[in-house]
Parts: C-alpha cells; structure tokens; sequence
C-alpha cells in the first residue's frame, strides 16, 4: 500500500488503531512492514503498540486527551483530580491525566502529555459515564466517584484539613445520597466516614455561601 492511499483509509480518524485497519486482510505481514517503515520516517507517531497518531503535516483531526486517555489503556476511565476539575469541582488545572482501569497500572508520556493509570478491583469498576467531544466518546468518573476513587488511591484518612486543601467548589454538584450509597458499596469503613466527612464539608460549605 502506498501512503497516499493509507492516508486516504485514515484521514478522518484521529487515532490509527492498526488492530482494527488489518481486520480482514488475509497476509498482514506487507502493511505492518510499511507502517514501521512510516513511523521511522516520522510520518506516523506511535503513542504504544498497535496505536499510533498521523504526524502534524497530515493530520486532519485532533484527538482529545480524554479520548486518548480511554484507548491508550481499555477498560479505562479519567478519575482523581482530571475528573474533579472535568466537573469542576477544584480550580487548579490539572496536567496529568489519571485513569482507573481494570488492567496493570501504567504511564505512558508523549510530549507534553502524560496518562497514569491505576488499577482497581472489578467490583470497583464503576460509577462513570461516557462523554463525547467532537465525536470522540471517552469516559469519565461522576463527581461522586472520583472523590471516592481520590480516597481510595490515596491511602488517607480523610480529614477537614485534607479537603480544605482540595479547595471543593461548586459543591451543589455532588449528591451526598449517591456519595454515601457508592461509599458502602465499596464496603470500606474508611471510606464511608470519608463520605460522611464530605457530607459534612459541603452542608458547611452551603451555609458559608447563605450568609455571603
């Protein structure tokens, strides 16, 4: 195959996944070679095996960070403090783009992105929902889930103090109902204090507003 006409097969989309572009072709063996011979010249860059970004010249579509994020590692989905300032729940930007996924932890850093990924059990595994920019579907935690998912990586015990240096805001995102209901279905005691703590920072929190 020549580059013009592998250009033409992967124009519109903004990740190569060569898994998906070799199904259905009987001898694989030719195309793999070109697309190592294209990744050695620089027209293809290679985020891991098998997934790989056309160079700037010929790329056409950006890919988002979160949709990187969720094919880089499968299953996965952004959590910890992406998530949080996703839902905008701190005020820092984050530069670290941290997933929870079923697989071994990794971190993969490719410029001037970096994904860390940390394992969870799979009865832990839940408590996300899809997102879709420009036309990329990734998935992202709940405000609920991440805060718990922070807990959970972080190994603390949660403290007043601990959440004033998170710096919550706009806290009427959170449902305390949902926050305390995923809390025990970890069936973690720390973690339910944990939620009952945050219960406790947000009801603060609201009242401090009221009175401004």
């Amino acid at each position: 195959m020549k580059w013009e006409e592998f250009l033409k097969r992967v124009a519109d989309l903004p990740v190569i996944e060569t898994e998906l572009l070799l199904a259905g072709i009987a001898d694989q063996r030719p195309l793999k070679v070109q697309i190592s011979r294209w990744h050695k010249a620089g027209n293809l860059i290679q985020l891991r095996r098998g997934l790989y970004l056309l160079a700037d010249p010929y790329r056409k579509i950006e890919a988002h960070e979160f949709y990187l994020a969720s094919i880089l590692i499968k299953p996965s989905y952004i959590s910890l403090e992406k998530a949080l300032e996703y839902h905008a729940l701190i005020p820092e930007a984050v530069p670290v783009y941290t997933s929870v996924t079923t697989k071994r932890p990794g971190r993969f850093e490719r410029g001037e992105w970096v994904f860390d990924y940390r394992h969870i059990k799979n009865e832990f595994f839940w408590g996300y929902n899809s997102v879709t920019v420009n036309k990329q579907t990734a998935f992202v935690a709940c405000p609920e889930k991440a805060l718990l998912d922070l807990c959970y990586f972080k190994g603390r015990e949660v403290s007043a103090k601990y959440l004033n240096e998170l710096r919550l805001q706009n806290v009427g995102k959170i449902d305390t109902g949902r926050l305390s209901a995923f809390a025990k279905k970890f069936k973690r005691p720390g973690l339910v204090r944990a939620a009952k703590l945050i219960g406790e920072y947000i009801n603060s929190y609201e009242e401090e507003e009221k009175t401004l």
